[in-house]
């Protein structure tokens, strides 16, 4: 650490993040592109579809909280190279089921969907502490912006390339194949990924520019401080009391049901709806996530340079996503028109819009109390991915009972106003939490010393 110009480790470090996101919702996606071909060879009607679809939800929801308190408990670095390995070799599994017959593929299909969910529940929470720990707070907007545009460059790059597997190889190849690049990328994990004091590239310069500027850098250092007689639980309720964080929680429940319809059901809108070969429809739905991507990383730097030119951080971040989400509302749009290249310019624009305005990550950032960052963190991804259970089944009954996609199109666009009308009329002023802590039984009060360390 003798350098004196800084390094810039944490951009490898943000690098890592967008790559582990990247595959992290490509894995996601395998079954909606294998969908429309394994829905044909195992005979499987929507409604049933739509529910395998929503397993990774039901784990991926109850496994939030446990995830957040494993990364508070034992550092972002091991549990999540863990994460990173088992989900794979459930995505890799998923390849196999064919070989059942129809109840038993189906009901693996639907458990290794629910094991992959619960294995990467502490992917985001992770992001977000790793985040916290590595960037200054004039940064974090912009890093959080970045490693969440993966979702959008994951459909981008690996759509087409899974689309090409189905239609040459069958839909069993595209698990298998995903599940072992993500194998391989956590043994790179545990290489390269250490904490702000620990990492061996860092230099002094650049660990105390990231240290004097709002970075979490002994966040994994100080895990095991007070943690035995810490009150979490308390903790939630507080969190559960604020109308804030309730008012950030419904948003990202409605974000992430527009999230959910593209990664479940618009392939097979494609080839549904709109009569594609599953060979174009992984091409076309690269297109709108193109837009995602680019709409992500642009959310962010707008909320960044907004703080930097001096406005408060509640318009900060609520310019961009109320922006943002209004435009998503376009997606109805498709139902009036049946231009091909129109349909698909209104669902770019959707998630370009969409993209814009996911800035959860930077605000739970700015929000979430210091002492159990990963816990908030679990919270906050729990509400929103209850959108992975209901989205996917409420759009299958929608279809199941109407015959066609514009009524599910409808419920997207519904999603994104009522996000918007959250951030305006429930959010309020974006702060950070202060939580207090709650005397145990017997407990003596704390000094004025010990208090006014406790706030430091």
């Amino acid at each position: 650490m003798q350098k004196t110009k800084p390094t810039h480790v944490r951009y490898l470090i943000l690098l890592m993040l967008f790559l582990v996101t990247t595959i992290n919702y490509a894995d996601r996606a395998t079954i909606a592109i294998a969908g429309s071909s394994l829905q044909k060879s195992l005979g499987i009607d929507a409604v049933t579809l739509g529910f395998i679809f929503s397993a990774f939800g039901w784990a991926y929801v109850a496994g939030q909280i446990p995830g957040g308190w494993l990364l508070d408990r034992y550092g972002s670095k091991k549990v999540y190279a863990l994460s990173i390995f088992t989900w794979s070799l459930f995505t890799v599994l998923q390849g196999y089921v064919g070989e059942f017959g129809l109840s038993t593929a189906i009901f693996l299909l639907f458990a290794l969907r629910f094991m992959v969910g619960l294995a990467e529940a502490p992917s985001f929470p992770g992001n977000a502490r790793i985040v916290a720990a590595w960037f200054p707070t004039s940064e974090r907007g912009t890093a959080s912006a970045i490693f969440n545009s993966a979702q959008y460059f994951a459909t981008v790059l690996f759509a087409p390339i899974m689309g090409w597997i189905v239609y040459t190889f069958g839909w069993q190849h595209v698990f298998i194949v995903m599940g072992s690049i993500g194998i391989l990328f956590s043994l790179i994990w545990l290489k390269v990924i250490h904490s702000p004091r620990n990492h061996p590239k860092i230099n002094k310069e650049e660990f105390d520019h990231i240290a004097n500027n709002g970075g979490m850098v002994d966040m994994d250092q100080d895990k095991g401080k007070g943690s035995a007689s810490g009150p979490k639980w308390d903790y939630v309720r507080q969190l559960l009391t604020n109308r804030m964080m309730l008012g950030i929680y419904l948003a990202q429940y409605c974000i992430n049901g527009i999230t959910y319809f593209f990664l479940t059901w618009f392939p097979v809108y494609l080839v549904q709806e709109r009569g594609m070969t599953i060979l174009k429809a992984g091409f076309i739905a690269s297109l709108p996530a193109i837009c995602g991507f680019i709409g992500g990383v642009l959310g962010g730097i707008i909320s960044d340079y907004l703080l930097r030119k001096g406005h408060s951080l509640t318009f900060a971040r609520k310019a961009p996503i109320i922006g943002g989400l209004l435009l998503s509302t376009s997606i109805v749009t498709c139902n009036y028109v049946d231009i091909e290249w129109v349909v698909v310019g209104f669902m770019a624009l959707a998630f370009f819009g969409k993209g814009v305005g996911a800035l959860g990550w930077a605000v739970m950032s700015d929000a979430s109390p210091k002492q159990i960052a990963g816990l908030s963190g679990g919270l906050f991804n729990m509400f929103g991915n209850i959108a992975s259970i209901t989205t996917p089944i409420v759009i299958g009954y929608i279809i199941s009972t109407t015959g066609s996609f514009k009524w599910a199109l409808v419920f997207v666009g519904a999603n994104a106003l009522v996000a918007v009308i959250s951030y305006i009329f429930i959010v309020g002023e974006i702060k950070r939490v202060e939580l207090k802590d709650t005397p145990t039984k017997g407990a003596q009060p704390a000094s004025e010393a010990e208090l006014s360390q406790a706030k430091i």
